[in-house]
């Protein structure tokens, strides 16, 4: 069964993004010295299927001009299969990429995903909320997190959920550059 991660980068003050959903402040933080560099590439090379919610996706396609220059998906994600948690009717798919536009409950849709992944990790993209609605339905198994030296003091939540310790075991730190790479397992409490 694959795992169920959500790997995300976040403030000291437990933000994903700005405000107005900008991630300016993530660009601006290094990652060190190269070979101690951002852990993403070796991290997605372990997936095989990811899920975004709607902000994330728009953010995605304005940012990085998807829709004019498709090809950056496939260089980004290859041929890994995307879906995306959307109530909007107005979401573009990139063309080429192998996105599935889905709304309602999270259960089914991650059935559809294991069974696309396989052994290989599932990748809770963001946000958020959508990321609270699988842990909801104890679809979460791990969280992975890097923290940023920086605070917005408002914007995006972490994960606006209350899970306690009782379900989250810390099972590593390590710390590239000015990240701090946190990882826990999240139990079923």
């Amino acid at each position: 069964m694959a795992t169920t991660t959500y790997y995300t980068a976040t403030t000291l003050d437990g933000w994903i993004a700005d405000e107005e959903n900008g991630l300016d402040w993530l660009f601006e933080v290094e990652h060190g010295e190269q070979g101690a560099g951002n852990p993403f590439p070796d991290f997605f090379a372990g997936v095989g299927a990811f899920v975004s919610g709607a902000t994330t996706y728009r953010w995605l396609l304005e940012h990085e001009d998807l829709l004019a220059h498709p090809e950056k998906w496939q260089t980004f994600y290859g041929d890994v299969p995307c879906w995306v948690f959307t109530h909007r009717d107005d979401l573009p798919p990139v063309p080429g990429a192998d996105i599935t536009f889905v709304r309602g409950d999270v259960a089914p849709v991650h059935r559809a995903m294991a069974e696309a992944a396989g052994d290989r990790r599932i990748w809770l993209v963001g946000g958020g909320e959508l990321a609270g609605a699988f842990a909801d339905q104890g679809l979460l198994d791990e969280l992975v997190l890097g923290v940023a030296p920086v605070t917005l003091g408002a914007g995006a939540p972490l994960l606006p959920r209350r899970l306690t310790s009782s379900v989250l075991t810390l099972t590593s730190v390590e710390q590239r550059g000015q990240f701090a790479y946190l990882r826990y397992a999240v139990g079923r409490g």
